[in-house]
């Protein structure tokens, strides 16, 4: 059998190479890919081949990237991302509203606001198919990792089409069972003496949060996780003190604002979208939907919330 090409070489190897990567073996990548071990190894002879590299070394922990395998990580992954997106613009084409789109947002937005606003977007356009990726991590919409973004800051590129639908308000909240048994904070120096939920790693979050509260920093933090679902959990579950989406602890009557006068924070939140995917219908009514529905959560409903002209 003739190996390929440097220059004719398919996405299929490249894709097994990602997830041998990813898996750190060849049954591993297989079970990801769905395919059996023997396709994944010749996949990865035949790159290894067309390429001239070594990109995996064989250890006890399984196989091992090698520098070069490393560096052509990010090359492959944008060919991933391209990939998908095609097969989602492709799968748009036809009558009506219909298609995949990939939306991302962060993991408490994605969990507790979204799944209605998507559902309710689904029952409408049921030839429409959703993907929701939760990641904390802003993804690039330029190099196609997603086609619509909430994101919790204003967007500085200039092909993108940005909507902003107001701001989600923050602030220190405790479940009433917590506070019944240890008191609540009369002031800032306060939280010394109570149980702290906050981040396990340094963030931009904890350090722009400490100029307006400062004793919000790791070592106080009796609680920690850097998942912000597990830290809502824990403060619904009465572990102690910590920042919450104030609408979000609304509907959560047991759950208590605490300190609102001496510490409130806002994030302002955008709805954003490639300019390219501005004339695609299962992208511009996915828009359409996620602008009306997070302006009416965020308290700024109003007048035409379309996609911008």
């Amino acid at each position: 059998m003739t190996q390929p090409t440097a220059e004719s070489i398919g996405w299929e190897l490249y894709r097994s190479y990602l997830g041998v990567l990813s898996e750190g073996s060849l049954s591993g990548a297989a079970r990801a890919l769905g395919v059996t071990q023997p396709t994944v190894g010749r996949h990865i002879a035949a790159l290894e081949h067309a390429l001239g590299l070594t990109l995996f070394t064989r250890s006890q922990q399984g196989l091992l990237p090698t520098e070069a395998a490393l560096e052509l990580h990010p090359y492959a992954q944008a060919m991933q991302h391209s990939a998908a997106a095609l097969a989602r613009a492709a799968s748009g084409h036809g009558e009506g509203v219909r298609g995949t789109v990939r939306v991302t947002a962060s993991e408490v937005i994605g969990v507790e606001v979204l799944p209605p606003l998507l559902a309710q977007l689904q029952a409408r356009h049921p030839g429409l198919t959703v993907e929701l990726a939760l990641s904390n991590r802003v993804q690039d919409l330029l190099h196609r990792e997603a086609d619509i973004a909430i994101r919790m800051t204003e967007p500085r590129q200039e092909a993108l089409i940005a909507r902003r639908v107001g701001v989600v308000a923050l602030g220190l909240h405790a479940h009433a069972s917590y506070l019944q048994a240890q008191g609540t904070p009369a002031s800032l120096a306060d939280l010394a003496h109570h149980r702290l939920i906050g981040f396990d790693l340094e963030t931009p979050f904890i350090r722009a949060a400490r100029k307006a509260l400062p004793p919000w920093r790791r070592e106080a933090f009796a609680l920690r996780s850097d998942s912000d679902l597990a830290q809502l959990a824990l403060i619904r579950a009465g572990g102690g003190i910590g920042i919450c989406q104030v609408e979000l602890a609304r509907r959560t009557p047991q759950l208590v604002r605490v300190l609102p006068q001496q510490f409130n924070a806002a994030l302002d939140t955008w709805v954003v979208m490639h300019e390219d995917l501005r004339n695609s219908p299962r992208c511009r009514h996915t828009f359409d939907a996620l602008v009306a529905g997070l302006l009416q959560y965020t308290g700024l409903a109003e007048e035409g919330v379309g996609v911008v002209a």
